[in-house]
């Protein structure tokens, strides 16, 4: 499992609903690794020198909030993208838990408020396609 750095108590946030799913499926905490990454770019890297790793799945988490500028478009499709080219060349599923957010209430919305737990909701998303990948 990766965790972004940056936006802290949101990506905490998606860390910890993703230990509650992981939790109620009878997986350990200690069979759950955290790798900490500066920003949500750097989530590609990090992922890639972990696909060959042994794990059965990877949630590459992080939030990226938009600013007064363009950045936000060029890191938010960076970072689809780059994880989407992963999936394609990895034997394992590597499942994408970045938030792309206009403000700061929205990322708070996703990572435990009104619209649930992203991580949550990943972490699911890992089981399921463990199960895929175990056929």
């Amino acid at each position: 499992m990766l965790f972004q750095n940056g936006t802290n108590e949101i990506t905490e946030s998606f860390y910890n609903g993703a230990l509650n799913k992981f939790s109620q499926y009878g997986v350990l905490e200690n069979n759950v690794d955290k790798v900490y990454v500066p920003g949500s770019f750097e989530l590609i890297f990090a992922t890639k020198n972990l696909i060959n790793k042994d794990y059965d799945a990877i949630i590459s988490m992080g939030c990226i909030i938009k600013g007064e500028t363009n950045h936000f478009e060029f890191i938010s499709s960076a970072v689809v993208d780059g994880i989407k080219d992963l999936n394609i060349i990895s034997n394992i599923p590597i499942i994408l838990c970045v938030t792309t957010d206009d403000n700061i209430q929205q990322s708070i919305d996703r990572s435990g408020g009104k619209f649930g737990n992203k991580g949550a909701d990943s972490a699911e998303a890992a089981l399921k396609m463990i199960m895929i990948n175990s056929k």
